[in-house]
């Protein structure tokens, strides 16, 4: 079901810290055996990821080297609403790169392993099959599909799986893991498109109807159009986010 009204954009009672790691385990329970002192304890062996690396960082060294507690220190705002979001307002774009790693492989040729094909309106997509990400993907496919007036917004795709860097930085992209899905260019805009590689040289813009945002959200996607560093045709799939957000009683609407 749709979020049917907006609320107070203030938070309910943020989640502390150690809430929001009992929903990131929850989020990933095929990865995540339990939440440590301070660490992360993954099945399947391998090291333990620390939750905090314990560095005071910009908002630059978050988005550069996050750490897991950095990845979900900002409350992504759910509902039908799209405001100009506040400087350096990225929720989600903070990732820790090593924790995507270990959920969706760690080279090009390990995702590519768990990669499944998907309909998107009579395209086929490759996205992965871990962690449910392909059912979601499905799911939101579907529910779209009842309302063929949107359909020129979602084709022809950009992109899933695509194992590169972010374009200026030195990070992953989401689609590496093949957990992400652009839309329509034609309706895309993005800050560096938009002149904003200098940061407050362009407005803010969204032209996707709001309904698609609340259906990918209703699956556990996040949308690129609620960052400070906007990128409105992408959508990525952190489950852990919307419960975060859910609990927090976070609402974009004013």
């Amino acid at each position: 079901m749709l979020l049917s009204a907006c609320v107070s954009n203030a938070l309910a009672a943020e989640p502390t810290l150690s809430e929001k790691l009992a929903l990131l385990a929850k989020a990933y329970p095929e990865a995540i055996a339990e939440i440590g002192d301070g660490a992360l304890i993954l099945r399947g062996g391998g090291a333990a990821l620390l939750i905090d690396d314990g560095r005071l960082k910009s908002h630059v060294e978050k988005l550069e080297v996050g750490d897991i507690e950095d990845s979900l220190s900002q409350i992504y705002p759910l509902g039908p609403c799209a405001k100009p979001p506040a400087a350096d307002f990225d929720p989600g774009r903070i990732r820790s790169e090593a924790l995507m790693k270990r959920l969706y492989g760690d080279s090009a040729a390990r995702v590519r392993r768990d990669l499944v094909t998907v309909d998107w309106f009579g395209e086929r997509l490759s996205v992965t099959g871990r962690h449910g990400v392909a059912r979601a993907l499905q799911a939101v496919e579907a529910e779209l599909a009842s309302r063929p007036k949107l359909k020129r917004y979602l084709v022809p795709n950009a992109g899933t799986f695509n194992w590169r860097h972010i374009a200026g930085a030195r990070t992953l992209s989401v689609h590496s893991f093949g957990a992400a899905i652009d839309l329509n260019t034609g309706f895309a805009d993005y800050w560096r498109w938009a002149g904003r590689g200098k940061i407050g040289t362009a407005p803010y813009r969204n032209r996707y109807p709001l309904e698609i945002i609340e259906i990918f959200e209703e699956h556990g996607f996040i949308w690129g159009g609620r960052w400070y560093h906007f990128d409105t045709m992408h959508f990525e799939y952190r489950p852990e986010l919307i419960a975060i957000a859910r609990q927090a009683g976070s609402s974009a609407c004013r």
